[in-house]
C-alpha cells in the first residue's frame, strides 16, 4: 500500500508541473529551432526550413558595416556604467539605513526608494520625456540661472547620462533589500563587543559591518558579469531617437530594427544567436567567480 501511495503522489506532483513544462516547450525551447535563420537566407515563400543556406555570410555582412561596431561599443559600454555605478550606490544606501535609528522613517524611505522598480519603463518614459523635453521642468529650472536650454534627449553625452542615470534611480532601491538582509544576518554580540572597547561609529561599520557582508558583496559583483551585454533594451528602445544613434543604439535595438522593422529576420538573428553565447560564456564566467570568492553554487 505504502509503494502504491508513494507511486500515485509522484504521478499527481508530475500532472502538476505538466502544465508548465508544456509552457517551456512550446514558448521556449520549440522556437530555438528558429535559430538556424543566423546561417540561411530566408524567403518568406520557401519558410525557416526551405530556405537555402549561406554559411557564415549573414555574420560577414554584420561585421563589415560600421553599425556593428557601434552597437557592441555602446551595449558594453552602457552596461559596465550601470553595473559599476549600481554595485556601489545600493550598498552605500543599506549602510545608511542601517545606521537610522527612527524605524517609521527608515519604513518611509525605503517604501519610497522601492517603488520605483515596480513602474513599467512605457510609464517612466513618458515622464522622463516631459522632465527633459526642451520646454521641460529641467529646462525652465535652468532658465531661472540664465542657463541656455538643453536638448537632453538629443544630446548623445546627456542621453547616455540620463539612461544610466535613470536605471539607477529605479533600481538601487531594489537592491538594497539583498544588502540589508546582509546586515540582519551579522551577530549583534560583535557590536556589544565593540561598543565595550570604545569602537566609533565608522570603527564598527569598517571592522564588524563591512567584514560582515563582505562575502554578498563579492557575490553580487561577480554576478552582475553575466550582465556585461545587457544594457537595457525596454529603457532605450522607449527613450532613443535616430539623433542618438551613436551613444545608445545597442545589440537588442538594433536586432529589432533589423529584425523586425526592416524584414531581416536572418541579420536579426544571427546578432542574437552571437549575443546569446558570449553571455553563456559570461554566466559560466561569473558563476565560476561566485563558486571560487563567494562559495555560491546552484548545483
Amino acid at each position: 500500500m505504502r509503494v502504491r501511495r508513494k507511486w500515485s503522489e509522484q504521478i499527481h506532483f508530475n500532472l502538476m508541473l505538466l502544465p508548465g513544462m508544456l509552457l517551456v516547450l512550446l514558448f521556449t525551447i520549440w522556437p530555438m529551432g528558429g535559430i538556424v535563420l543566423a546561417f540561411k537566407h530566408f524567403i518568406p515563400t520557401k519558410g525557416i526550413w526551405g530556405s537555402p543556406w549561406t554559411g557564415w555570410e549573414n555574420y560577414s555582412f554584420v561585421f563589415d558595416t560600421p553599425v556593428a561596431l557601434r552597437v557592441f561599443k555602446n551595449t558594453v559600454i552602457i552596461a559596465l556604467m550601470k553595473i559599476a555605478f549600481g554595485f556601489f550606490i545600493p550598498i552605500v544606501f543599506a549602510l545608511m539605513l542601517n545606521e537610522l535609528r527612527i524605524h517609521w522613517f527608515k519604513r518611509t524611505v525605503q517604501t519610497i526608494v522601492y517603488l520605483p522598480h515596480f513602474l513599467s519603463w512605457v510609464l517612466l518614459a513618458g515622464i522622463l520625456r516631459d522632465f527633459f523635453a526642451v520646454d521641460g521642468i529641467v529646462n525652465q529650472l535652468l532658465g531661472k540661472f540664465g542657463i541656455n536650454e538643453i536638448m537632453f534627449l538629443g544630446d548623445n553625452f546627456w542621453f547616455r547620462t540620463i539612461i544610466v542615470g535613470s536605471d539607477i534611480w529605479k533600481e538601487f532601491g531594489f537592491g538594497t533589500i539583498i544588502y540589508l538582509a546582509a546586515l540582519t544576518g551579522i551577530n549583534p554580540s560583535l557590536y556589544e563587543a565593540a561598543d565595550i572597547d570604545g569602537a566609533t561609529r565608522m570603527q564598527k561599520l569598517k571592522y564588524v559591518t563591512l567584514p560582515g557582508i563582505a562575502t554578498t558583496i563579492v557575490l553580487v559583483g561577480t554576478l552582475s558579469l553575466q550582465n556585461v551585454l545587457n544594457a537595457g533594451f525596454d529603457q532605450i528602445f522607449n527613450l532613443y531617437n535616430t539623433l542618438v544613434y551613436d551613444s545608445s543604439d545597442i545589440i537588442d535595438t538594433y536586432v529589432f530594427r533589423a529584425g523586425i522593422e526592416e524584414g531581416h529576420y536572418e541579420v536579426g538573428t544571427a546578432i542574437g544567436l552571437l549575443k546569446s553565447g558570449v553571455s553563456f560564456i559570461l554566466i559560466i564566467i561569473s558563476y565560476g567567480l561566485a563558486s571560487r570568492l563567494a562559495n555560491y553554487r546552484i548545483f
